[in-house]
């Protein structure tokens, strides 16, 4: 079949290993389902898995993408959940020790065809195309849970989503908006600030600029970059929720700042089965819908993959076939 894949670890020259091609038909295990993928999103996961990062050399080559939607075999449209958990764990999948997503260790949703455990399947709202469905089981997954799971904001509170032009921060403006906060966000250049307005920001900002005022909580992907400013936007008692590091790990914790005015730091991964069945009911009820910022057939991945790289996202990048 069909595929795009990762053919080798490359740890400096990711897209060396960029590779367009056949791969074997998988075989569908006793309770796993096969998925005619329709559309799969990019994330940056597929770009580590290029460089090595959380599988092992011998696991390769290794089909990428964790993300997709598509048709089972008896023609019911679904959505993807990637996280993969041990069948004996009870509870929430993300702290299952044992966990692991598409392209970790099992060939992921580049392809013509996936296999996934059948309740990682989980319907395809009607309102929802597959390009749109498929970006929500990991950027808007995690933007789900960070806000409705882990911030306890309320609506009317005001919430900083850092660097607000990649996946999971425009799922973060979209989502807030819907669920009645106010959005501020900030952004590299004037059109990334007009893309997180146009989502419906209430106001943006440049990278570390003074706020007009405090806020209740800040949403963080960027890390080393923006953490100092995170930290000093934020009111006494307010919280971080960091789901990445993608500038690399803070310099420093700014401790005293977080003891002396008794703020919060959380972290966020991914998110559960029950979650994402929520997020795609909630965007059905509040008619919100992913913003797509390239749309590319599978054959021009590379493409895609570039755009990543250099930071040239406004939205989720969407394969199809």
């Amino acid at each position: 079949m069909f595929a795009v894949y990762a053919s080798t670890p490359n740890k400096e020259d990711p897209l060396a290993s960029l590779a367009v091609g056949e791969r074997p038909d998988p075989d569908v295990p006793e309770g796993w389902v096969r998925v005619a993928v329709r559309a799969a999103s990019l994330n940056m996961h597929d770009l580590w898995t290029l460089r090595g990062v959380g599988i092992k050399p011998e696991q390769f080559p290794m089909i990428l993408g964790c993300d997709g939607a598509g048709v089972l075999d008896d023609g019911t449209e679904v959505v993807l959940h990637s996280v993969i958990g041990d069948p004996a764990w009870r509870g929430d999948e993300t702290l299952d020790p044992k966990r692991t997503l598409l392209t970790e260790k099992h060939q992921g949703s580049f392809a013509e065809h996936v296999v996934v455990p059948a309740r990682n399947a989980l319907p395809k709202p009607d309102g929802l195309s597959f390009a749109e469905a498929a970006c929500m089981g990991t950027a808007w997954l995690t933007a789900y849970r960070m806000l409705f799971v882990k911030s306890g904001l309320q609506p009317g509170q005001t919430m900083l989503v850092q660097g607000a032009s990649g996946g999971v921060a425009t799922a973060l403006v979209q989502l807030g908006k819907a669920a009645g906060f106010r959005v501020w966000a900030t952004g590299r250049t004037e059109e990334k600030r007009a893309i997180a307005e146009r989502l419906g920001a209430h106001d943006t900002f440049e990278p570390g600029a003074r706020l007009p005022e405090r806020v209740d909580a800040v949403f963080e992907t960027v890390g080393k970059a923006t953490w100092s400013h995170s930290m000093k936007s934020l009111k006494p008692g307010g919280i971080v929720v960091i789901s990445g590091a993608t500038s690399g790990d803070a310099s420093s914790a700014e401790l005293q700042r977080l003891f002396f005015l008794q703020l919060r730091v959380a972290g966020s991964t991914m998110g559960t089965r029950d979650e994402l069945a929520d997020l795609l009911q909630f965007c059905a009820l509040r008619d919100v819908r992913p913003q797509i910022g390239a749309e590319l057939p599978f054959s021009d991945a590379k493409q895609g993959f570039e755009a990543m790289l250099n930071g040239q996202t406004a939205g989720k990048i969407v394969f199809t076939g």
